[in-house]
C-alpha cells in the first residue's frame, strides 16, 4: 500500500465547497473533538467521524475510545519497541518500517490520525516522556522523524507532530513555563518538527506547557508565526487534550481544533456575539480541518481495510529487529558476553517475570509477550536458575549472575535520576558479591548507575523493547545477535553535571504519582532554558564534564577500526558542498553492524559553538577482516548556526574540523577552510 496525499490546492478547494455550505452550528461543531478521540461527523454534509489513537510505540488500544465504532475495534496491537531505543538503532530506514507497520494498524483499525510521532529533545534524565521522544541530539531525532512520517503516510493515515513546542519536563506541565532564546529554539527545538514539515507531516499537536509567558495552545507567536509562516505548516493543528485557557486566544492564534470540546471551547457562541472573535476566523479553522481530511481522503466510506490484520507476523519480525538493533552494550570487562558454556547462571532482578514499558499515550500493550525468564530459558534451558530473592551463597556459586532493573517512567510526572532505593541497594549488593554479573537496564531514559558502574562486568541499556524485547536481550546475551545500537544521549555521573538540572522550583521535589489536583493549585514556573544551544553532549563538551557513558557511545562483540580520512577540498566557497570519505576495517572475529558519525566544529566563531555536532552517520554491516570506504557529503547547513540578528542561518568564514569515528569521544579528524 502506498498512499498519495492531495494536492494541497485542490484539497482546500474541496474544502471551500463543503465550507460553503455549512451553517454556523455546522462550523462550532466540527471545531472540537467528542467521546475523547473522534472529529465529529455531519450527517447532513455526508462527513463520516474521525478517528485518533495515541501513539508512538505502536497503536494504544483503549476500549472506551471505540466504544461506538465496534465494528472497528483492533483485537491487538503490536507493542514495539520505546522511540529512545528505536533512536538508539540509528538505523532511519528500520524506522520507516517501523512506522509503516503502526500505520497498517491503524489502517486495520478504521483509526485515520495517529498521534505522533513525539520528538521533544532530551533535555534532562528526568523527564518522565523521554521514552516517547528520540534523544538529545536535533539531527539524529530529525532524520528519525522524517522517515516516521513518511512510514506512516504511506498506508494513508495521519502522523501528528508532538508536542509543540519546548515540553521538555512533566513536572506539573501545564504550570511550567519555558523561557528559550531563539538561537536554541531553532538549532536544537525546531529542527525535527521541521524535517517532519518537509516529510509532508498533516498534523500539529501544541503542547501542554507555556512558552515564554502564553500556553502553547494559544499561543499566536508560535502557531500563526512560527509554525505556519515561517515553518510552512499548512495543515491541522490540534490541542493536546484540555489545553485551552482562553478561547478567545486560541481562536485568534492559528489553532484549529480542540480535542476534545471543554467549556471553554464552547464560549465561542457568546464571543461572536460580544464581537470579540469573527465567524471568519472560524472558517480559517473549519478550513484546515476539512481539507486535512479530504487530501487524506478521510471521508471516503472504504478507509478502514481489516485485510491489514494479515500482516501482524510481519510487524511482530519488525518490534523483534528493533529491540535487537537498539538494545545498548555500554560495557563488557573481559569479554563476560556473550555467555558461551556456563552452566550455573542465576537471574534476578525487577524485570524477570513483568514487561517494562512507558506508561500514559504511548503505553502500547501488546501480544505474544515473552519475560525475561521465558527468553533466557528458551536460549540456555537448564543453566538458567532463576531466584527472586537470592541468599549471599546464591550470588557468590554462581558463574554468572543477570540482574534486571531499571524504572517504569510515564508522561504525567518525572522521575528521578537515581533508582528507587531498593534498586539501587539490590545492585549494588549483586555487583559486589560476583564479579561476574550483568545489569540489564530497563528504563525511559539515563539512570543514576555511578555507585555500581566500575564494578559491574556488563551493563547492557535495554529500553522499553516492547512485547518482544526480551527475546532480544536473550539473542545478545547468548551472542546470537551482536548487540549494535548506541547512545542517542549522554548519561551524566550526577544529575547536578547536566543542563536543566535546576529545572524544578526552588524548595519542591518530584511527586511520583499523577496529581492532577496538584498541577491545578500549583502555580505557574518558570523554567529558563540558561544552557541555550549546549544541550547533551554540547554542553559535556564544553563545560568539560566528563560524563559517564558518551552520547553515540555502544559496543559491539568485534572490533572496528577508523583510517584514511580524506576530504575532497580543503577550502570551501559559498553553497560548495564537502565529500567526507574514510576506511572502518572490522579488526574482530564477528560480523557486526557500526554506526560510523560525523561531526563538524567551527573552530573560531563570532557566538559560542559547540566543539562538535552531529552532521550525519550511517549504519554499516562488515564482516569480520572486512574494510569498507565510507562516504558523506556535507552541504552548506553542516557549517551554519541560526543567526538571530538576520533571523536565517549562517556560515562564517574560517576554519572547520571535520571529525568521524565511533561515538562523539572516539574521533579521527582533518580540517578544511570555508571561504
Amino acid at each position: 500500500m502506498i498512499f498519495s496525499i492531495m494536492e494541497h490546492s485542490e484539497a482546500e478547494n474541496k474544502a471551500q465547497t463543503i465550507l460553503g455550505s455549512m451553517n454556523l452550528d455546522d462550523k462550532l461543531t466540527i471545531l472540537g473533538g467528542v467521546r475523547g478521540f473522534f472529529i465529529p461527523s455531519n450527517d447532513k454534509l455526508e462527513i463520516p467521524e474521525v478517528l485518533m489513537s495515541d501513539a508512538s510505540g505502536g497503536v494504544n488500544i483503549r476500549e472506551t475510545w471505540l466504544e461506538d465504532r465496534v465494528d472497528t475495534d483492533l483485537e491487538k496491537s503490536v507493542a514495539f519497541p520505546c522511540l529512545i531505543q528505536l533512536a538508539s538503532t540509528w538505523n532511519p530506514d528500520l524506522c520507516e518500517k517501523y512506522a509503516t507497520h503502526i500505520g497498517e494498524e491503524c489502517r486495520a483499525g478504521g483509526i485515520h490520525i495517529l498521534l505522533g510521532p513525539g520528538m521533544n529533545i532530551y533535555r534532562h534524565s528526568q523527564s518522565g516522556r523521554n521514552f516517547e521522544y528520540l534523544g538529545e541530539d536535533p539531527y539524529l531525532a530529525s532524520r528519525f522523524i522524517e522517515k516516521y512520517v513518511k512510514g506512516i503516510q504511506s498506508t494513508g493515515v495521519a502522523a501528528t507532530l508532538k508536542h509543540f513546542i519546548t515540553n521538555n519536563t512533566d513536572f506539573y506541565r501545564r504550570k511550567s513555563n519555558s523561557i528559550v532564546g531563539q538561537r536554541a529554539l531553532h538549532e536544537i527545538y525546531l529542527p525535527a518538527f521541521q524535517a517532519g514539515i518537509d516529510a509532508g507531516a498533516m498534523a500539529v499537536m501544541t503542547a501542554y506547557n507555556l512558552n515564554g509567558g502564553e500556553w502553547c495552545s494559544q499561543n499566536k507567536e508560535l502557531i500563526d508565526d512560527l509554525l505556519r509562516d515561517e515553518m510552512g505548516f499548512k495543515w491541522l493543528v490540534m490541542t493536546d487534550w484540555w489545553a485551552i485557557n482562553d478561547c478567545e486566544k486560541a481562536v485568534k492564534s492559528g489553532l484549529d481544533l480542540e480535542m476534545p470540546a471543554s467549556e471553554i471551547f464552547k464560549k465561542i457562541p457568546l464571543l461572536l456575539e460580544q464581537g470579540k472573535v469573527k465567524e471568519q476566523e472560524l472558517d480559517r479553522m473549519v478550513l484546515n480541518i476539512l481539507k486535512t481530511c479530504i487530501a487524506m481522503d478521510f471521508y471516503n466510506g472504504d478507509f478502514q481495510d481489516k485485510t491489514l490484520l494479515d500482516n501482524y507476523s510481519e510487524h511482530e519480525k519488525t518490534a523483534l529487529q528493533t529491540a535487537r538493533e537498539g538494545i545498548v552494550l555500554l560495557k563488557n570487562n573481559n569479554s563476560l558476553l556473550p555467555l558461551k558454556n556456563q552452566k550455573n547462571i542465576l537471574l534476578t532482578g525487577r524485570f524477570t517475570g513483568e514487561i517494562a514499558r512507558g506508561g500514559g499515550a504511548s503505553e502500547v500493550k501488546g501480544f505474544n509477550h515473552i519475560t525475561l525468564v521465558e527468553a533466557l530459558k528458551e536460549e540456555f534451558g537448564d543453566s538458567i536458575n532463576y531466584i527472586k530473592n537470592p541468599s549471599d551463597e546464591d550470588l557468590q556459586r554462581a558463574e554468572v549472575v543477570l540482574v534486571s532493573t531499571g524504572t517504569l517512567d510515564s508522561e504525567g510526572y518525572d522521575r528521578p535520576f537515581s533508582l528507587p532505593e531498593e534498586e539501587e541497594l539490590r545492585v549494588k549488593r549483586v555487583v559486589s558479591l560476583n564479579e561476574n554479573t550483568v545489569v540489564i537496564v530497563s528504563a525511559g531514559g539515563g539512570i543514576r548507575m555511578t555507585d555500581w558502574n566500575d564494578i559491574a562486568s556488563s551493563i547492557l541499556y535495554s529500553w522499553y523493547g516492547g512485547q518482544a524485547g526480551n527475546r532480544a536481550i536473550a539473542e545478545i546475551v547468548k551472542g546470537r545477535i551482536n548487540p549494535s545500537g548506541k547512545l542517542p544521549i549522554t548519561i551524566e555521573r550526577e544529575f547536578a553535571d547536566s543542563p536543566g538540572s535546576d529545572y524544578l522550583p526552588e524548595g519542591e521535589e518530584l511527586y511520583h504519582h499523577w496529581d492532577s489536583e496538584g498541577e491545578e493549585a500549583h502555580p505557574v514556573y518558570d523554567v529558563h532554558y540558561d544552557e541555550d544551544i549546549f544541550v547533551g553532549y554540547r554542553w559535556y563538551d564544553r563545560d568539560k564534564i566528563k560524563p559517564l557513558y558518551s552520547f553515540g557511545s555502544g559496543m559491539s562483540y568485534t572490533e572496528f577500526e577508523y583510517s584514511d580520512l580524506h576530504l575532497s577540498s580543503s577550502h570551501l566557497k559559498h553553497s560548495d558542498s564537502l565529500k567526507v570519505s574514510f576506511n572502518v576495517k572490522n579488526t574482530g572475529s564477528e560480523e557486526g553492524m557500526e554506526i560510523v558519525q560525523v561531526y563538524v566544529k567551527d573552530i573560531e566563531s563570532s557566538l559560542p559553538r559547540p566543539e562538535k555536532e552531529l552532521k550525519s552517520f550511517a549504519k554499516i554491516l562488515l564482516l569480520p577482516g572486512e574494510v569498507r570506504t565510507v562516504e558523506f557529503t556535507l552541504n552548506e547547513d553542516a557549517f551554519s548556526f541560526w543567526d538571530v540578528e538576520s533571523h536565517g542561518w549562517k556560515v562564517e568564514p574560517g576554519e572547520f574540523l571535520i571529525s568521524v569515528g565511533s561515538s562523539s569521544d572516539s574521533l579521527i579528524s582533518h580540517k578544511v577552510a570555508y571561504e
